[in-house]
């Protein structure tokens, strides 16, 4: 990871990345496994793949890998098992016994052997279950057919018999019997029974009408419940059919009808004795199975509790093998055959932790031979590794959603501690609604340890990992929220009493020259009396819109600073001379004389229009300001300011190009060369001539390169700091959609003095304050303060064209494999 969390670590420096080595570790053969595994163990090394050329199948450790992924298919097997019975393995395992490798290899063969005996039989034992169950329906549901043909039978032989006088017996079969009146008339019908799916039911007796001509007789019933299939294993309405037929050609056609219905067939006796008899045997036999069944689950679960109990050790020592192996193909091996070699990145910091494990290493596995360790110069670009813990981490992804920090460039993610919660709360300001999302994240961080270690659904996992980021937030916004004076858009005495009273009865239609002042100005924020006044709006607008202006300056600033950070830090000169100066000149001498004004005018109280004063500060800069003009020599400053401004234009545009050309020539004559001052030198690359070795200088690609950086940065500072007016926007947008849900919903249902419409009110004023003011808005105010911060503030100096420090660590080992 770029930014790992580390307990071992010395104080974290959030400024810029870690100091980082190119090492090179030579490793023998014998102890090269121990030796990765404590490394992984470490968890700061960062492995180079030196076998990039070869597939998997040519390197070293390839059947190792094979092996572990065998193994691993078995353990999601083994998962897939307990997920299906229901039995979740427990995250620590009950016994720490010490696993072998090789042991465990065979267990794990022995248990799936057994687990699969276990799970055929018992689908064998259940399929013969089902069908049984079925049968007996069968049983049932047809007998019934043929107990009421037995009665009609009865019935219509006692009249023949009352009216002919016949003695005919009526015990014989139903399908068999002899019409004793004309023996040669004699009728023998067969019949087919079983159960068909009731949604094919219809269509079933449909084909079999067309199929036959209608020479079938079919009686269907329903089953009440579903019956688990025998065939699929699952639930399914089904209806028990018989069809009866004459002749060989009918019953072949019924057959082939049956199987591509999906109908299972049964066989039965038309005797009613035999079909009792048989009721019998199989309700017994049903009794039996379920029996031997049950005894085969609970041996089953009894052999899944003795996997889950060690599932865990055992997954987490095969991807620790896996890992440890894979790390093992991307070494080189070396001429002898007897030793491997390593090269990676490390923290410079993590030097002596690094030789100390390969020591221990060495000794545990008795080797003769040490592993050597040595650093090496490359002119290569490290990784970017910040250290971070719980609470920074979530600003860093923020930061690194843009891009990772090219290394050791100034980080702005220390500067987003601050300034993202505190913009978010800029246009979410509502002490009211602070304390909502403060009491939402105080439950994750109460919680933290108990939800870190379950399953979240993306969007709670997501909160979960931004709840300090949220809670930052929260206090902003109880802050911003008390500057404005907004509990769910009401205003409170909470620092004094107002400074203004009404002239008239209602505040409602006074207006600036309505309020009277009375008392000291309010302490802490808005007063109280401008909410609800008719100047109120006006008022907000043009604080909130000053204000935005303030902090957009102020935040543009910051990131001209930081670039000049980053070019003393690299020793770039020219950056400093020809991009920092001009270009924190031109933003000044605009927008930064603009902020000047701002606050001239609130300290002074002058009516001046600053729109005026900047307008005519270009269209007419040599006119008298008049009434416009806030201080003594404002118009020959702002002639100057604007001839600044102008000279910056060019200041940034051309000397840059000249003056590296001039450099590329003389550092290819040899006739300059530039000192290292530092180790990390040799590691800087500057794109317009390192990065490209000993390629010709392409002057004209420089320049326009360097004319339209010039361009971006100047239509930039005035459409970046119009960018900043959003805040104003925003905070106005979330205000007034507060006073309109606690004006028009909650106050009219309180209003109607009615109970049920007051309860109907406050429930509505709820679920319209959490899913739009707490939801949607909160998502609006956080997705406009990250632009603000990726585009307005870091494009003044961050090139976020880094890559992240991925050290190979067992602790960073996800459930997946990779």
């Amino acid at each position: 990871m770029g930014s790992v969390e580390g307990g071992c670590c010395p104080p974290m420096d959030l400024f810029r990345s870690e100091p980082m080595q190119l090492v090179q570790i030579i490793i023998p053969i014998e102890s090269a496994h121990l030796t990765v595994s404590y490394l992984g163990e470490l968890g700061l090394l960062q492995f180079k793949d030196l076998n990039a050329e070869k597939s998997p199948f040519q390197r070293t450790y390839a059947a190792q890998i094979k092996r572990c992924g065998e193994m691993a298919r078995k353990l999601r097997f083994f998962r897939e098992q307990m997920s299906k019975a229901g039995f979740t393995p427990p995250a620590t395992p009950l016994t720490q016994a010490k696993v072998d490798f090789d042991g465990l290899e065979i267990k794990l063969g022995e248990l799936e052997t057994e687990l699969i005996e276990i799970n055929g039989n018992s689908d064998k034992l259940q399929r013969a279950y089902n069908e049984l169950v079925e049968y007996k329906l069968v049983l049932q549901k047809a007998g019934e057919f043929f107990h009421l043909a037995h009665n009609d039978a009865t019935a219509q032989q006692r009249e023949t018999e009352a009216s002919h006088g016949d003695e005919s017996s009526i015990t014989s079969p139903l399908l068999d019997q002899e019409m004793s009146v004309d023996p040669s008339k004699q009728v023998k019908l067969g019949f087919v029974s079983g159960l068909v799916p009731r949604e094919k039911s219809m269509a079933f007796e449909r084909i079999l009408f067309r199929a036959t001509r209608g020479n079938v007789f079919l009686k269907q019933a329903v089953v009440s419940e579903p019956v688990t299939d025998p065939m699929s294993g699952e639930k399914v309405e089904k209806n028990v059919f018989v069809v009866f037929y004459s002749g060989e050609r009918a019953k072949n056609k019924i057959l082939k009808i049956c199987d591509a219905f999906g109908a299972n067939r049964y066989p039965f006796a038309d005797d009613l004795g035999t079909q009792a008899q048989t009721i019998t045997e199989v309700s017994g036999r049903i009794s039996e199975l379920k029996t031997t069944i049950d005894v085969g689950l609970a041996q089953r679960d009894n052999l899944l509790k003795t996997i889950g109990n060690q599932f865990e050790q055992w997954n987490l020592l095969v991807r620790k093998e896996k890992s440890t192996y894979h790390t093992l193909n991307m070494f080189s091996v070396d001429v002898t055959k007897k030793c491997l070699v390593a090269e990676g990145w490390c923290p410079l910091f993590a030097t002596t932790q690094l030789q100390d494990t390969l020591q221990r290493a060495s000794f545990d596995s008795n080797s003769q031979v040490g592993a050597i360790l040595q650093v090496l110069h490359t002119k290569e670009s490290p990784p970017t590794y910040f250290r971070t813990n719980k609470f920074t981490t979530a600003f860093q992804e923020i930061v690194d959603a843009y891009g990772v920090a090219k290394y050791q460039e100034a980080n702005p993610g220390l500067y987003t501690v601050v300034t993202f919660p505190f913009l978010f709360a800029v246009m979410f300001g509502d002490w009211g609604h602070g304390i909502c999302l403060l009491l939402a994240t105080l439950f994750f961080i109460i919680k933290e340890k108990k939800l870190s270690t379950q399953k979240l659904g993306d969007i709670t996992e997501m909160t979960f990992g931004g709840r300090y980021v949220i809670l930052m937030m929260s206090l902003f916004s109880i802050y911003t929220g008390l500057i404005y004076n907004e509990f769910f858009s009401v205003p409170f005495e909470l620092f004094g009493p107002s400074a203004y009273a009404c002239r008239d009865l209602s505040c409602k239609d006074s207006t600036t020259m309505g309020l009277i002042k009375v008392r000291r100005t309010y302490p802490f924020g808005v007063d109280p009396e401008w909410h609800g006044s008719r100047s109120e709006l006006p008022f907000l607008n043009s604080l909130k819109m000053k204000m935005s202006i303030l902090l957009g300056v102020a935040q543009m600033n910051l990131g001209i600073v930081l670039s000049f950070c980053n070019a003393k830090f690299f020793a770039n000169s020219v950056n400093v001379w020809f991009q920092f100066i001009p270009q924190l000149i031109f933003l000044n001498s605009l927008f930064g004389y603009l902020s000047i004004l701002i606050i001239v005018k609130w300290v002074t109280g002058s009516k001046a229009d600053l729109y005026h004063v900047m307008i005519y500060m270009f269209l007419s800069p040599t006119d008298d300001l008049g009434e416009n003009q806030l201080f003594a020599g404002q118009k020959t400053l702002q002639m100057v300011l604007l001839l600044l401004a102008l000279v910056a234009v060019p200041w940034m545009l051309l000397p840059k190009p000249f003056i590296l050309k001039k450099q590329h020539q003389e550092r290819h004559q040899g006739q300059s060369y530039q000192p290292l001052h530092r180790n990390e030198d040799s590691l800087e690359v500057e794109v317009h001539h390192d990065s490209h070795g000993h390629e010709e200088f392409e002057f004209s690609e420089v320049f326009v390169h360097q004319l339209i950086h010039t361009i971006e940065f100047v239509l930039g500072a005035v459409s970046n700091t119009a960018s900043y007016l959003r805040l104003w926007a925003l905070s106005l947008a979330h205000s007034e959609l507060s006073s309109v849900f606690y004006e028009k919903v909650l106050l009219l249902a309180w209003g109607y003095n009615n109970v049920i419409i007051l309860v109907i009110g406050i429930i509505v004023f709820v679920f319209a304050t959490v899913g739009v003011l707490l939801v949607m808005e909160t998502l609006s105010a956080f997705l406009h303060a990250l632009r603000l911060h990726w585009v307005e503030f870091q494009n003044k100096f961050y090139e976020g064209d880094g890559y992240k420090f991925y050290p190979f660590s067992f602790a960073l080992l996800g459930d997946e494999e990779e």
